[in-house]
């Protein structure tokens, strides 16, 4: 993954680009998109955070997340600017790909 833009999604790019991620939901409080994966157990869940963090280090972006036994919660925010922007939405996108 490449290094992207960290300005702010408009409200015309994310009308375009939200609707591509299904199951990741929007969370004005943080002005992100979270979603949460459900895997058969704990060593399931445990290796798709582990494939997570590899792109995530990668990319140099990285989720916050939360996990308890199979399920696992990602919230995407770029904090470098103060909401949703294009590295969250080809983070969301790649980890997509993982499933």
């Amino acid at each position: 993954m490449k290094t992207l833009s960290v300005s702010r999604l408009t409200e015309a790019e994310r009308a375009e680009l939200l609707p591509a991620l299904k199951g990741w939901e929007t969370d004005a409080a943080r002005d992100g998109i979270r979603k949460t994966f459900q895997f058969r157990d704990f060593t399931q869940a445990f290796g798709f955070m582990a494939s997570v963090a590899l792109m995530a280090e990668k990319a140099d972006h990285h989720p916050e997340w939360f996990n308890v036994y199979n399920r696992v919660e990602i919230l995407l925010t770029t904090h470098d600017a103060d909401g949703l922007s294009m590295r969250d939405i080809e983070l969301a996108r790649a980890i997509e790909q993982l499933l």
